[in-house]
């Protein structure tokens, strides 16, 4: 682009775009020089007024009883001060620090849509840390052309700790369920990225451990997290894969009798594969078809902190109940379950769980559903 001053043709180039950023670089330079200045200002103003006091007031140079209290009572008010001047920054600090904690976590357990292709959402979790927003919990909804495909993961460990697997395997989830059509070449893309995850890990805590995995003395060779692979497709039809994972909840929203014992239903199909990480997956990777989420029906996927989770009596928490009142509430309103389910947790465990605890609630909002019953037991594809 040419642009002229004065009547002379100037190339605007990469030169203009180097000097533009310099000056940018420059006046950022200039005023983050201009914060550090004010936030000594007020320190040396209280050093400066005690100095003064100390040697140009005559009240400080006598020795009596009243003289020495003003004395105590000028150094004590610029102690105060000072530290309430570096309490002020330290706080201004510990917000930003969150502030950037809170959006990097964030990223990585992104808030979910309320609804996605028809099914509507909501999740919450909470981690075993005081503190952090995201730990060793991890899960996602995503709709695809295969149908919306669901994960609910849970990492051994808890907390911070656990952060580095969860993007692993979430990292991982998000592509695949995109390109894989079906359920086992997902469940494959996550055992591999964790695998890398771990020979990765084993690397840089043993530089001498080679490309065969981790080292058997290491405690990355403990490590493993549980999976729940759930696809479903445009019709209702639910599809499984579940590595050591707890199997969801099905929640109905009509019906039912006094007690209301049968909206809720455990959904457990046989044995589940081995954890990711632990053992490797067998040859063959059987989906599990679960049968048709009806419209008015939602399903409550949960991690094991959930039922793990004790009172100050050690009773360990009553979910089958929680869901019961629940759903005699609110039938099948995902967020109004969910708001039930986590509030009458975090009371039973007095306001904090001592492990991660993740909540997911998916309910059809479709109003068309090609299958009308429900298959009674689950079988293999």
């Amino acid at each position: 682009m040419i642009r002229s001053k004065a009547g002379v043709p100037r190339r605007a180039g990469p030169r203009g775009k180097h000097l533009t950023f310099g000056r940018t670089r420059a006046g950022a330079r200039r005023r983050q020089r201009l914060r550090r200045l004010l936030a000594l200002g007020l320190p040396t103003a209280w050093g400066a007024v005690a100095i003064t006091y100390k040697l140009a007031c005559p009240l400080a140079q006598q020795n009596g009883l009243g003289a020495r209290i003003a004395t105590c009572a000028v150094f004590f008010a610029v102690g105060t001060g000072l530290i309430l001047h570096v309490r002020r920054g330290l706080l201004r600090e510990l917000r930003q620090i969150r502030r950037v904690a809170g959006a990097a976590q964030g990223v990585l357990l992104r808030p979910l849509p309320p609804s996605v292709d028809g099914l509507n959402v909501a999740a919450a979790q909470v981690s075993a840390d005081r503190g952090a927003s995201v730990g060793g919990d991890l899960y996602e909804v995503i709709g695809t052309e295969h149908g919306v495909r669901v994960v609910m993961g849970d990492v051994r460990g808890h907390g911070l700790a656990a952060i580095g697997t969860v993007a692993a395997v979430l990292g991982s989830f998000r592509e695949a369920v995109h390109d894989e059509p079906e359920l086992p070449g997902v469940l494959r893309r996550l055992e591999r990225a964790m695998a890398r995850h771990l020979r990765e890990r084993a690397k840089a805590g043993h530089p001498s451990s080679g490309p065969s995995g981790p080292d058997p003395d290491s405690p990355v060779a403990e490590e493993f997290v549980t999976v729940l692979l759930l696809e479903i497709g445009r019709d209702g039809e639910m599809r499984a894969l579940n590595c050591g994972h707890p199997w969801p909840y099905l929640l109905r929203g009509g019906g039912g009798g006094a007690g209301g014992g049968d909206r809720v239903e455990h959904l457990g199909f046989g044995d589940p594969l081995p954890p990711l990480g632990a053992f490797p997956l067998p040859t063959e990777l059987p989906v599990v078809r679960c049968g048709p989420l009806l419209p008015g029906e939602a399903l409550f996927l949960y991690t094991d902190g959930v039922e793990d989770a004790r009172d100050s009596q050690g009773r360990f928490f009553p979910l089958p109940a929680a869901l019961t009142e629940a759903t005699r509430t609110h039938p099948t309103a995902p967020q109004e379950v969910l708001g039930t389910v986590f509030t009458q947790l975090l009371a039973h465990a007095d306001g904090f769980p001592t492990d991660d605890v993740a909540l997911l609630v998916v309910a059809n909002g479709r109003t068309q559903v090609q299958t009308a019953h429900r298959e009674q037991l689950a079988t293999p594809l």
